[in-house]
C-alpha cells in the first residue's frame, strides 16, 4: 500500500452488534433511489418532460417492494444487525446484498457513461442526441453490468466477503465521483446557454469532476474510501 493513501486497521474499528433504528430508516430511501433509477428511461423521460403515469406506477412498485424488503432486513444498512462486523473476514456473501449493489454499481456507472457520451457528441457536432442515447444505450450497458454482478465480478457482489475491507472502497469512491460530477452538470446544463463553447466546457468539468474525486478516493481521503486492513499498526522504537 503506497504510503500516500490513508488506510485503516481492521483492530481499531468498533464493532457495532445492533443497527438503530434511525441508521435503519435513513438507509432506505437510498436504496428507494437506487431502483427507482435503475428504470433509466423513464427517469431521463422524467427530468425532461416530468412526472407521468409512468414514472409514478413504477415509483409505487419501489416503494412497495424496498419497503417489504426493508421489514424483513433484506436491504443493506437497514437489516437489524450489521451482516459484517470485520471488514477482513471471510464470510458468505448474501443473495440480497448482491443484488442491491448490482443494481446499485448500474446506477453508479451507467448514467455517467452515457451522460458523457452526449456531452463528448455535443462537443463535436454541436448537437444532443441525449433522448436516443438513453433509449438505445441504457439497457444494453446494464445487461453487462447486471451480468457482471451475475457472476460476481463487482466490488462487493463477490460469493465472498474476505474483499470487503478494499472493495467498498472502489464502490464509495465512485458514488461520490459521481454524486458530485452529475448534480454539477445538472447545474450547469440549467444555468449555461447550448454553445458551441459551453458543450465543451460541460465536457471538461465533468470530466474533471469525476478525475478528481476519483483521485481523492484513491487516496483514501473521501469517507470510507480508505483501505480497511488485517492487524494492528506497528510503532518502531
Amino acid at each position: 500500500m503506497p504510503r500516500s493513501v490513508n488506510v485503516e486497521y481492521a483492530a481499531h474499528r468498533p464493532i457495532r452488534t445492533r443497527n438503530k433504528p434511525y441508521y435503519r430508516l435513513a438507509h432506505w430511501p437510498l436504496w428507494i433511489w437506487v431502483f427507482f433509477l435503475s428504470a433509466g428511461p423513464i427517469v431521463f423521460r422524467l427530468f425532461a418532460y416530468g412526472p407521468s403515469r409512468w414514472t409514478l406506477a413504477w415509483l409505487g412498485a419501489v416503494l412497495v417492494g424496498t419497503g417489504i424488503a426493508a421489514i424483513r432486513g433484506q436491504l443493506p444498512g437497514v437489516e437489524p444487525a450489521p451482516y459484517i462486523l470485520r471488514f477482513t473476514e471471510d464470510k458468505p456473501n448474501p443473495l440480497y446484498r448482491r443484488i442491491c449493489y448490482t443494481f446499485a454499481w448500474n446506477v453508479v456507472v451507467n448514467f455517467v457513461i452515457l451522460n458523457w457520451i452526449g456531452l463528448a457528441l455535443a462537443a463535436v457536432t454541436q448537437h444532443w442526441y441525449l433522448k436516443q442515447i438513453y433509449s438505445t444505450g441504457y439497457f444494453p450497458i446494464a445487461i453487462v453490468i447486471w451480468t457482471l454482478g451475475l457472476f460476481g465480478l463487482l466490488p462487493r457482489v463477490k460469493a465472498s466477503t474476505a474483499g470487503e475491507g478494499h472493495e467498498r472502497r472502489f464502490f464509495y469512491g465512485s458514488v461520490w465521483a459521481a454524486c458530485v460530477a452529475q448534480p454539477l452538470l445538472w447545474i450547469l446544463w440549467i444555468t449555461m446557454p447550448r454553445t458551441p463553447f459551453t458543450n465543451i466546457a460541460k465536457l471538461v468539468i465533468f470530466t474533471a469532476a469525476l478525475i478528481f474525486m476519483g483521485m481523492l478516493a484513491a487516496r483514501g481521503v473521501l469517507p470510507r474510501t480508505r483501505p480497511i486492513l488485517p492487524g494492528k499498526l506497528m510503532v518502531a522504537d
